[in-house]
C-alpha cells in the first residue's frame, strides 16, 4: 500500500531583524535629543543664577515686566525704565508678546529663562539635521556641541533673559532652508525677525541679498528690500513714536563721531577693528568654525550684526560678554556646514576638522559661563543670599518696591518695582537737576550693599556709587518718611511710614 507524505514542507526561516541602531546614530533623533540636553544644560545656570541674585532688574525684571503687562492684555509698560515707559518705545520687539500666554500660565521670572533656554537649544536642531544630511553622523555630533557649548549661545543663555532668543532659532531654520535652496520657506522663517528687533531687519535684508545671489533675483531684492525699509520704518517712525522722550534711544551709539558721514564711512575700516577687543571679538565669532564659515556665502548675514556692534560707541557692544554674540553662532555653524559640504573633503580631511571644531570648543568653554555648572560656587548658597530671601519674604505681594538692581528680579512677578536708587541727592553733581527728580512713592526700599551694580544707570551715568546709595537711603529716612525695617548682611528693608 502506497503511503502518502503528509509531512508539509518546512517554510523557510526569516532573518532575524536587525537590532535597532543606537539614538546617537538615527538621523531624526540626534538633533532633538541635542536641543533637549542643551536646553536642560542652559536652564540649569540660568535658574541657578536666578536662585544666587545674579539675575538683575536690567535686564532679566524689565523683560518679565513687560511680558506680564502682555498677559494682562495691556501695553508693556515697564516701571523699572520709568514711569509710564512703553517698552516698545526701547527697542522693537513686539513678538515678546508670544511669551504671554505661557507667563500668564507660570507668573514667575524663570518662565522667561526657560523660554530662552529651549528657544537657544531648539536653534541646533536644523544646524544638527543639516550636518548630518551632507557629512553624516559625526558631523552632526560635532555640530551640536560646537553650536551648543559655543561662547556665544553660553554667554546669552547666563545673562538674564533677553529678546534675542526669540531670533536664534528662526535664523537657525532660515539658514537650513537655504542651503537646501527651499527660498521661500528660508523667506517665511526670517521675515518675523523684524518683530524681535529693530536692528534684525538688516539681516532679513542679507538673507534677501543672499537670495538674489544663489536663487530666484526678485524673491531676493523684494527680501532684501522689506527689511531696510521695515528697520528704517521701527527706528525712524514707530521707536520715536512710542518713546516718551521722542527719538531713537539707541540713537547715540552710532554717532557720526568723525563730525560727517562721508569721513565715518572712510574711517570705518579702520574702527571696526579698533579698539583692539573689536579685533579679538571678530576672531573669536568664527574661532568655532576653525575660521572655515568665512568661507561661506552665508557669512553674508553675520554681516549686519557685525556691522553695527563694531561700530557703536557703546564698549559693551565689542566684546564677547551677555547676548550680542547669540545671533551670529547659527551662522557660523551654518557656514561650516556649507562649506564642508561643497569641498566634499575625504574622511580623514572631514576628522581634522571636526577634531579642530571640537578642540576650539572645548578650549574655550572654562572661559565662559557655562563652565559654572562645575564650579563649587554655583551651587554653595551663602549667607547673603539667605538673608535677602528672608528680608524679600517680608515684603507682601502687590506692594510698589524700590530695590536694588540684584533684588529686583525677585519681586518683579509679585510687586510693582522700580529701581533703587531712583531720587539722586544733590542731584547737580551728576548733571541731574532736583526739580524734574520726583520724590520717592515707593511703600518699600530694599537695598543691597554688597551686590556689584555693574550696570548703566538710565540716565546714562555710570556706575552708581555706592557713597551716592548710601547717601539716598539717609535721605529716604529723614526727608521722605522710610523707617529702617530689618538690616541683615549689607541688605537694608525699609518702608514708609503714614504721615499724620
Amino acid at each position: 500500500m502506497r503511503t502518502i507524505d503528509t509531512e508539509l514542507p518546512v517554510a523557510a526561516t526569516a532573518p532575524e531583524p536587525s537590532p535597532p541602531a543606537p539614538w546617537y546614530r538615527r538621523p531624526a533623533l540626534v538633533p532633538w535629543a541635542w536641543a533637549a540636553a542643551l536646553c536642560v544644560l542652559y536652564a540649569t545656570v540660568a535658574v541657578r543664577r536666578h536662585q544666587l541674585l545674579r539675575t538683575t532688574g536690567y535686564d532679566l525684571g524689565i523683560f518679565e515686566q513687560a511680558v506680564r503687562a502682555y498677559a494682562g492684555l495691556r501695553a508693556p509698560v515697564v516701571p523699572l525704565r520709568g514711569e509710564g515707559f512703553n517698552l516698545l518705545g526701547d527697542h522693537f520687539h513686539p513678538l515678546l508678546a508670544a511669551l504671554a500666554p505661557f507667563y500668564r500660565l507660570w507668573p514667575s521670572p524663570l518662565c522667561l529663562l526657560l523660554a530662552q533656554s529651549a528657544l537657544l537649544a531648539l536653534a541646533v536642531v536644523p544646524l544638527a539635521r543639516r550636518a548630518g544630511r551632507v557629512l553624516g553622523p559625526a558631523a552632526a555630533h560635532t555640530v551640536a556641541a560646537g553650536y551648543g557649548l559655543s561662547w556665544g549661545i553660553a554667554s546669552a543663555a547666563a545673562f538674564d533673559f533677553h529678546e534675542v532668543a526669540l531670533a536664534v532659532p528662526l535664523l537657525s531654520f532660515c539658514l537650513e532652508a537655504l542651503a537646501r535652496r527651499r527660498w521661500r520657506q528660508a523667506v517665511a522663517w526670517a521675515a518675523p525677525l523684524l518683530l524681535v528687533k529693530e536692528d534684525l531687519g538688516f539681516t532679513l535684508a542679507a538673507v534677501g541679498a543672499y537670495i538674489a545671489l544663489k536663487g530666484p533675483r526678485k524673491l531676493g531684492l523684494a527680501t532684501a528690500a522689506a527689511g531696510v525699509l521695515g528697520s528704517l520704518l521701527e527706528i525712524k517712525v514707530l521707536l520715536p513714536a512710542v518713546n516718551p522722550g521722542g527719538g531713537y534711544a539707541h540713537g547715540g551709539n552710532l554717532e557720526d563721531i568723525h563730525g560727517s558721514l562721508l569721513a565715518t564711512l572712510a574711517h570705518a575700516p579702520l574702527d571696526v577693528l579698533r579698539p583692539e577687543a573689536k579685533a579679538v571679538t571678530l576672531i573669536l565669532v568664527f574661532a568655532p568654525s576653525a575660521l572655515l564659515a568665512l568661507r561661506s556665502p552665508l557669512a553674508l548675514l553675520a554681516v549686519p550684526t557685525l556691522g553695527w556692534r563694531l561700530l557703536s560707541e557703546n564698549g559693551f557692544h565689542w566684546g564677547t560678554s551677555f547676548h550680542y554674540s547669540a545671533i551670529l553662532m547659527p551662522v557660523v555653524f551654518a557656514g561650516l556646514v556649507d562649506v564642508l559640504g561643497r569641498r566634499a573633503p575625504d574622511r580623514r580631511e572631514l576628522r581634522g576638522v571636526l577634531a579642530t571644531v571640537l578642540a576650539v570648543t572645548v578650549v574655550l568653554i572654562p572661559s565662559f559661563p557655562l563652565a559654572q555648572v562645575v564650579q563649587r560656587a554655583t551651587w554653595r548658597t551663602t549667607p547673603h543670599v539667605e538673608a535677602a530671601r528672608v528680608l524679600l519674604a517680608r515684603i507682601p505681594d502687590g506692594a510698589t518696591v524700590a530695590a536694588s538692581n540684584r533684588l529686583a528680579p525677585q519681586l518683579t512677578a509679585r510687586c510693582a518695582v522700580v529701581l533703587f536708587p531712583t531720587f539722586p541727592v544733590g542731584g547737580d553733581l551728576y548733571g541731574y537737576s532736583p526739580a524734574r527728580i520726583p520724590a520717592p512713592k515707593a511703600e518699600w526700599i530694599v537695598h543691597d550693599a554688597r551686590a556689584p551694580e555693574a550696570w548703566p544707570y538710565p540716565s546714562g551715568h555710570w556706575p552708581y556709587p555706592l557713597a551716592r546709595q548710601e547717601a539716598e537711603l539717609a535721605e529716604a529716612e529723614r526727608t521722605y518718611g522710610y523707617e529702617v525695617v530689618a538690616r541683615r548682611d549689607g541688605i537694608t528693608l525699609l518702608r514708609r511710614t503714614p504721615r499724620s
